[in-house]
């Protein structure tokens, strides 16, 4: 049986309910999948529900679909919380947002450090573009993405987290490999700092509330390059565990 195509509907999944699906998905199906009446689909909420669904309207602007088969994902145990200063360069977050969701990061909260550039948080097309990340790698959970927040916010937001680490480049202040310190099934949150890095007083503060220091490589990476790569190191090490 052929892959069905996959949609995103926000609220709860029940069985034997009809749901009508936004306008963006409706238009999807009609123009450009040229799906009709008793075609089946696909259908998440982000929150670890999934159904197949057979369609009972399809138009441009409208699409109803039949909801059955309704089934839930718990959430796995290894769960990465990134905190992470984003740049004044909105492509360069957005492709970051992408990315993340694709690797399955658990929350994102934009991280607002001394060096930080003032960004401004493009709510509504963020979500869309993590929603599009969730469907296109076939996951179940969406990210939960936060409004920015100071650094002292998410030091406490992340008390009870066991495994907490922060990224830094400052030379002459002690680092272990994040490779080396990072444990499967884990929950993990890691902070990665602005263009410029955080500063030596921001990462004694991090480490006074349990964080441990951390490098991820010799290579100096720009912002966005180095919280994808913790994402990428954290989902191959969990790959294929509960």
């Amino acid at each position: 049986m052929p892959e069905l195509h996959r949609f995103y509907y926000p609220d709860e999944l029940k069985e034997n309910s009809t749901i009508v699906l936004d306008d963006a998905s409706a238009k999807h199906i009609w123009q450009v999948l040229r799906m009709e009446a008793d075609d089946k689909v696909s259908i998440t909420n982000g929150k670890g529900a999934t159904a197949t669904g057979t369609i009972q309207v399809a138009e441009r602007h409208n699409c109803e679909v039949l909801l059955t088969d309704v089934t839930f994902a718990p959430h796995k145990k290894h769960l990465l919380h990134l905190c992470v200063a984003f740049t004044k360069n909105n492509s360069r977050n957005e492709w970051l947002l992408e990315k993340a969701a694709e690797l399955g990061v658990t929350t994102i909260t934009p991280v607002m450090a001394v060096r930080s550039e003032k960004v401004h948080f493009r709510q509504e097309r963020w979500e869309k573009i993590l929603t599009s990340a969730l469907l296109q790698s076939q996951q179940q959970y969406l990210p939960e993405l936060s409004d920015t927040m100071p650094l002292a916010d998410v030091l406490k937001k992340f008390a009870n987290v066991k495994d907490r680490f922060v990224a830094h480049c400052i030379s002459d202040k002690e680092r272990q490999p994040f490779s080396e310190m990072l444990k499967p099934c884990s929950e993990t949150v890691i902070l990665i700092g602005p263009e410029g890095d955080f500063r030596f007083d921001e990462v004694s503060l991090c480490v006074s509330y349990g964080y441990k220091p951390v490098s991820l490589g010799s290579q100096r990476l720009r912002t966005e390059t180095a919280a994808i790569s913790v994402c990428a190191h954290f989902n191959m090490i969990n790959d294929g565990k509960e």
